[in-house]
């Protein structure tokens, strides 16, 4: 039996300076090529503002423990870096990417809410954050600000005075802690999405600014608008280079997924997309919590949509557009895009009950660090080991407290980089 990474890892000091490594220039053609970099948010203060009073409105089923909720995603980054992926950490990028006063201006445009705040109190936010530092903004612009917490200002406001102290002047983002959603890598290009829930959608301003300004990006281009349909990186799988599934569903709607699509056909970036229709439900939110991808040929998949998951072929069509077709079965479609003859499933569970406990609780949704090599949750015991039993190395991490936002290793992770599936053999 293979051991089990999450109980031996030692957890990272992150203060120190990570080792010096060439940089992999942005690129990931694939969900399961040897992953090079990887962006990650380790959870902080925006998560303590969740209290029982907001958390459905800002998207948790509870409230985490957030200091054991940071040790378990410690070790998701040190898992990460022992198999030699460079993790980028969300808030050190931000944090480099305000430096730019560019930056910095847009920073405190998308922070202040003037249809909401009223001229007053928003020309009090702008003055105030102005003034922080870049670390400081960083941190409004992450964890939020309460009423509280903003100095006051001369003069009334209404209103301030219809507000508690603890509401917020600027909302918390706790669900940066899904990276994948913000933007995904097509090729060399980067597609921010445009986030379906209001809890969610000033997450794609950070992503803006940090694609804009930080030196690592500023060359990278753009795969796709925020402004554009809303499409949310969960429900993008890249199957094989050029060949991508767009889940449409809760989050991701088929206007989302055709504009993606055209993009993608017309920046030369996919041959086939399949826009993939899920159950409009919480438990099913994205296209990853109900499928991904564990090898180059091979999928871990709920069974309970094995065989009634459908896809509708979207191909270019010249000066036309596209072409649609459709719908066939998922699968199908999937292996004849990507030139296989199928795709292995690994099911869920070993029977209805252990899949749909071990789908809640993110048992599809695994990241590959490598062709058959994929982290996992280690509490979906059942899944894990019919994923060793088909012959995938799973690492397991721990989620107790990580997974309270509905997301697994998948949601937590956007692949900055990834070697080629050619290369790598």
């Amino acid at each position: 039996m293979r051991q089990n990474p999450y109980l031996v890892v030692t957890l990272p000091d992150v203060t120190a300076q990570p080792t010096e490594q060439v940089a992999a220039a942005p690129r990931v053609d694939s969900e399961v090529g040897p992953l090079r970099t990887v962006m990650l948010h380790r959870p902080g203060a925006e998560l303590k503002r969740l209290t029982p009073r907001n958390n459905d409105q800002l998207l948790f089923d509870s409230i985490p423990w957030v200091d054991r909720a940071q040790v378990e995603h410690d070790a998701f980054a040190e898992v990460l870096r022992s198999r030699d992926v460079e993790v980028l950490l969300l808030a050190d990028t931000l944090n480099t990417a305000l430096t730019d006063p560019r930056a910095r201006s847009a920073a405190v445009d998308a922070a202040v809410d003037r249809r909401r705040l009223g001229n007053e109190l928003a020309d009090a936010l702008r003055s105030h954050l102005s003034t922080v530092d870049s670390a400081t903004l960083a941190d409004v612009m992450m964890a939020g600000m309460t009423f509280e917490e903003l100095p006051a200002a001369e003069g009334a406001s209404l209103v301030r005075r219809m507000h508690h102290p603890h509401d917020f002047v600027v909302d918390p983002l706790p669900n940066l802690l899904f990276t994948r959603d913000s933007s995904v890598w097509i090729a060399d290009r980067v597609a921010l999405a445009s986030l379906a829930m209001p809890a969610r959608r000033r997450e794609t301003a950070l992503l803006d600014l940090i694609y804009a300004y930080h030196p690592r990006f500023r060359a990278a281009g753009r795969a796709y608008g925020a402004h554009s349909a809303p499409v949310e990186g969960g429900d993008v799988l890249l199957l094989a280079p050029g060949v991508l599934a767009i889940g449409v569903g809760e989050r991701t709607t088929p206007a989302g997924a055709e504009s993606l699509a055209r993009s993608a056909f017309s920046d030369g970036l996919a041959h086939t997309v399949l826009a993939v229709p899920i159950v409009q439900d919480r438990a099913t939110m994205h296209l990853d919590t109900v499928c991904t991808m564990v090898d180059t040929d091979a999928v871990v998949m709920y069974p309970a949509v094995r065989d009634t998951l459908q896809a509708y072929p979207l191909r270019p069509n010249g000066s036309e557009g596209v072409v649609v077709d459709g719908p066939v079965p998922f699968l199908n479609a999937a292996a004849e895009a990507m030139g296989i003859e199928r795709l292995r499933v690994i099911d869920t569970g070993l029977d209805p009950v252990t899949a749909e406990r071990e789908q809640w609780d993110d048992g599809n949704n695994t990241l590959a660090v490598a062709p058959g090599v994929v982290v996992a949750y280690e509490r979906n015991v059942e899944t894990n080991a019919r994923l060793e039993d088909a012959g995938i190395e799973v690492l397991r991490i721990g989620g107790s407290e990580l997974g309270t936002g509905r997301g697994g290793p998948r949601c937590m992770s956007c692949p900055v980089s990834r070697s080629s599936l050619t290369s790598s053999r």
